[in-house]
């Protein structure tokens, strides 16, 4: 087996890493071409990646015009301990309040690290809404690693 098949992790290891981690590096495309990379908090609608932002905001004027993103999840800090996870996706728009409302929980809930907590965040996810625009994303392709696989002998 090559090294690079030692270290992808299951469907069920991409899931844990996917929940448990709270942060991603968004890729976006600007209409240059280049790419735009901003660091996201987001949260989980049906167990898809979904985040929101400002509707004026560079993401999502970039996304409006080309929905294809990027999302890096990743942690360690010593290459044996690298893990992460890529998904190459589709954005998929929602701008109804409540879906909005929907995933703004999520994310509040995983920055705030408090899975549980309804009223403290319920008003300052809808105070906040008002400008935001949510994503959620529509996987298209999924690469992962984790090396600390690597010491397991194969």
């Amino acid at each position: 087996m090559n090294q690079r098949a030692r270290i992808v992790m299951s469907d069920d290891e991409v899931t844990a890493f996917v929940g448990e981690s709270r942060k991603l590096q968004l890729g976006t495309i600007n209409p240059d071409g280049t790419p735009h990379m901003v660091t996201m908090f987001y949260g989980l609608t049906e167990g898809k990646i979904s985040f929101w932002t400002y509707g004026k905001a560079q993401k999502t004027l970039n996304i409006q015009r080309d929905a294809r993103v990027s999302c890096l999840i990743e942690a360690g800090e010593e290459y044996s301990d690298l893990r992460g996870v890529l998904v190459y996706g589709v954005a998929r728009r929602i701008d109804d309040p409540e879906g909005i409302l929907d995933v703004g929980m999520n994310v509040a809930r995983r920055m705030a690290g408090m899975p549980d907590a309804e009223e403290s965040l319920t008003e300052y996810v809808a105070y906040t809404g008002r400008k935001r625009v949510a994503f959620v994303v529509e996987p298209t392709r999924v690469i992962s690693w984790d090396h600390r696989k690597l010491a397991i002998p194969g």
